[in-house]
């Protein structure tokens, strides 16, 4: 999928520095970026669901507890 992304110019400037040191383009950068997202937004969905399960599985336990 192709997409038109604007940037501010600080963010273009800050993109193409950042990109000029690591030695890559700026769109694998953008790439880069885009995949580093998704997957924590991914990690932070098992997490979450792992906790809502835990939460379950010891709730009688907690209260007991509290």
């Amino acid at each position: 999928m192709a997409m038109n992304l604007s940037l501010r110019d600080d963010q273009t400037a800050a993109l193409k520095q950042r990109a000029e040191q690591e030695g890559i383009s700026t769109h694998a950068l953008v790439l880069r970026a885009v995949d580093d997202y998704l997957a924590r937004m991914a990690q932070r969905a098992v997490v979450g669901e792992t906790a809502k399960e835990q939460a379950a599985r010891w709730s009688a336990l907690m209260e007991r507890l509290k």
